[in-house]
């Protein structure tokens, strides 16, 4: 793809998270596109929000589960970026017109306290920047068909991508907990929509430790040129199922002694 068409296709993007109308699968419109065209449309995606006065907070980590990774028939996480406008409240009340279909998964949340960045970053790095974890809810949307209506073709992991990882909202949990106090492997969640548990997991399901996943990501935006910031909130990669949130839908992450994070649609 040329960098015309990646700005072209950000721009797709753009106007359907604008109008809450879905696009169509960027896969199908550019069958040679690789995952690297896709890292570039969501730059250009992010250079069009930041044009309009929108601030990077973070970054977000994704596809980090075996389960979610055969769906999509990859191998490797993905990764998108977190504006300022993504930010709501723990127990927030969503606006039924914010999102197009609206999802949500439980992650530990980790808040930075000094820069991270290179291509052979450890986990003792992670930890030694990190300033806090915390318990918190990643809202997913789609800005582009889950599947082409006419072919019956699903999305995959360059639609995903380019859609800056499917990422739409952050809600974070009030507990705070020095990242070295808990074994986040065993720190897990029951996820209930309605007062109904929907979903269960533990941290080992984001790639055996949820600080492998802020490595992985501190290594491939060195890859591109970028760093994780002091300041900034990095949502390390689900442990659960994404979970349908129709209008009306209430939802409650109990992680247990690590916190609890909710949200209402």
């Amino acid at each position: 793809m040329t960098p015309q068409e990646h700005r072209d296709a950000a721009a797709k993007l753009h106007a359907a998270e604008k109008s809450r109308q879905q696009t169509g699968l960027l896969s199908m419109c550019y069958p040679e596109m690789t995952l690297d065209d896709a890292y570039a449309i969501q730059s250009a995606l992010m250079t069009a929000k930041l044009a309009e006065g929108r601030r990077v907070i973070g970054w977000k980590i994704g596809l980090t589960s075996k389960t979610m990774q055969r769906a999509l028939n990859i191998d490797i996480p993905d990764s998108g970026v977190l504006f300022d406008d993504m930010v709501f409240e723990n127990g927030a009340h969503i606006p039924q017109d914010r999102f197009i279909q609206p999802r949500v998964e439980a992650e530990i949340a980790f808040v930075m306290k000094a820069p991270l960045g290179g291509g052979q970053v450890t986990r003792t790095d992670v930890l030694n920047a990190t300033d806090y974890v915390a318990p918190s809810l990643e809202i997913l949307d789609t800005r582009i068909l889950r599947q082409d209506p006419k072919t019956g073709k699903a999305r995959i992991i360059t639609d995903t991508v380019s859609d800056n990882a499917a990422n739409a909202g952050i809600v974070l949990g009030d507990a705070r907990h020095a990242p070295d106090v808990h074994d986040l492997r065993w720190v897990g969640a029951i996820v209930s929509r309605d007062d109904e548990v929907e979903e269960t997991g533990l941290g080992a399901g984001v790639l055996n430790d949820p600080v492998e996943g802020i490595v992985w990501l501190a290594r491939r935006m060195h890859t591109y040129g970028q760093q994780i910031e002091a300041g900034q909130v990095i949502l390390s990669g689900s442990f659960i199922s994404p979970i349908e949130c129709p209008p009306g839908a209430r939802i409650h992450a109990d992680f247990g002694t690590f916190g609890a994070v909710s949200c209402q649609f």
